[in-house]
């Protein structure tokens, strides 16, 4: 009776955690719809299944966005963008891939869009070093390593001559050198060829290294 009592006191919820412990057990959870089944669920007529995915990725799509543009409602415009095409093209996901490859796809190549279209926006004069930048661009010629302290004034010369670059060559650099993709990588994700891409990447740096002749004494390059 003392027993029967225990248990009786023991709340439902105790009484389950403590069940399943006992017996190795798991309590059942329902189970979240993978992307490959929202996205059926999409192309039967229910667009709500879209909505999971937006949620699921919109973090990094924002992410992605925030590389190549400087206003917050710009980033917004780009994402909204991405994420209007990725439901109209559903139907063109064959599934060969996982679904995230195919949306970063996507997220890439609009991002490529936005910046063709504001490149006459581009300022064209090509403004000195700040002193923070100067005082990093005299450690980095002089020591590297110590540089490193700096990083606020590196990454702010960094997103100033990649604002200055050509759309192409901006979003190769940033892929290849902030995002640390592969040649090959990058080729999947812009649909260019691997030697494209390596071209690309030369003239960008071409590019980089006159503008920043343009800014700075030639002594640090």
């Amino acid at each position: 009776m003392q027993a029967l009592g225990a248990i009786e006191a023991i709340a439902p919820s105790r009484w389950l955690s403590a069940f399943v412990s006992e017996f190795g057990l798991a309590a059942s959870r329902p189970v979240e719809p993978d992307d490959q089944q929202l996205i059926a669920a999409v192309r039967r007529g229910d667009t709500s299944a879209f909505e999971p995915i937006v949620r699921k990725y919109q973090p990094r799509i924002f992410a992605t966005a925030r590389r190549y543009a400087r206003r917050e409602s710009e980033v917004e415009d780009i994402v909204q963008e991405v994420f209007l095409k990725a439901f109209q093209k559903l139907d063109s996901f064959r599934g060969d891939a996982p679904f995230e490859h195919w949306l970063m796809r996507l997220a890439v190549r609009t991002c490529y869009d936005f910046l063709r279209q504001h490149q006459r926006n581009r300022e064209t004069a090509v403004a000195d070093l700040t002193d923070d930048e100067e005082a990093w661009m005299e450690r980095f010629a002089t020591e590297p390593a110590g540089a490193e302290t700096d990083a606020d004034a590196a990454r702010a010369l960094v997103q100033r001559l990649l604002e200055r670059l050509s759309p192409a060559s901006r979003l190769v650099i940033t892929l290849l050198e902030i995002e640390e993709k592969s040649v090959k990588e990058i080729a999947a994700l812009t649909g260019w060829s691997v030697t494209a891409v390596k071209v690309r990447a030369f003239r960008a740096r071409a590019e980089m290294r006159k503008f920043l002749r343009q800014m700075t004494p030639d002594k640090y390059l």
